[in-house]
């Protein structure tokens, strides 16, 4: 009870922010209750499925979905992600710590250049459509790596890659960033699971607790200015990599 109400008061920060917070999700359970961190990190990959499913559909309905974008880099990133996931086992408990924290720093990094710099751009070139499964194939590999080998969403990797070496606009990188994420949660929660480092009774509390609490911050983001927004969706994954690196 106590990992779900401290996941519903996370979840209401988030959801107010507009983060997706799986780097914290880590933090919390590694340092506040003590869960190892491959079953941290597989606990989050996996809560993603259901944290994004909604946000997906949102999108789709509203057409900022590159389908065939999308599930092409999601299937590319979905088999990187389950060797992530195996990778992940092999690596020492506390390199992983200190790997996981460096990974949100950086995603802290990224964030800032699409909140603060990509987003002064319109729209983005469109790329030739002739190599178009080749780069997909390369934002999917690297993603989705990421994201199985330190249970991390990877929203800002993915983001980067779909305007960058994908070419869409700022509208349909951040939908299709949604449709990416579950082919790559799943088959990353997966990997875990088959390694013994997925707790379904963990993930109940984690998922119940971070998706009714989302849901009540989220009705709160209208009375924020957006530069707070900016800073706290920068701030969360900065907090989480220093809580798992000083942990």
């Amino acid at each position: 009870m106590a990992i779900a109400l401290t996941m519903f008061v996370l979840g209401v920060l988030l959801g107010f922010v507009g983060a997706g917070g799986s780097g914290f999700i880590i933090a919390i359970l590694t340092v506040l209750f003590g869960v190892p961190i491959h079953t941290a990190l597989g606990t989050s990959l996996a809560a993603m499925v259901f944290t994004t499913l909604s946000g997906a559909y949102s999108h789709f309905r509203q057409g900022n979905i590159s389908v065939k974008t999308g599930v092409i880099v999601g299937v590319f990133g979905a088999v990187a992600s389950y060797f992530g996931s195996k990778l992940a086992g092999l690596i020492p408990v506390n390199s992983l710590h200190w790997l996981t924290g460096g990974m949100l720093l950086l995603s802290a990094v990224l964030l800032v250049a699409r909140l603060f710099i990509v987003r002064k751009i319109k729209t983005a070139d469109k790329k030739e459509a002739s190599g178009l499964v080749v780069r997909a194939a390369f934002v999917g590999i690297v993603t989705g790596l990421l994201s199985g080998t330190f249970g991390i969403g990877s929203a800002p990797f993915i983001q980067i890659g779909l305007l960058v070496v994908m070419g869409l606009t700022i509208r349909e990188s951040v939908g299709t960033t949604m449709l990416v994420i579950l082919p790559i949660a799943l088959a990353g929660g997966v990997g875990y699971y088959f390694q013994g480092f997925l707790d379904f009774t963990l993930l109940a509390e984690v998922v119940a607790g971070t998706m009714i609490g989302s849901y009540v911050g989220a009705k709160f983001t209208a009375l924020a200015p957006q530069p707070v927004l900016k800073s706290a969706m920068v701030i969360t994954p900065i907090v989480a990599g220093a809580i798992m690196m000083l942990s």
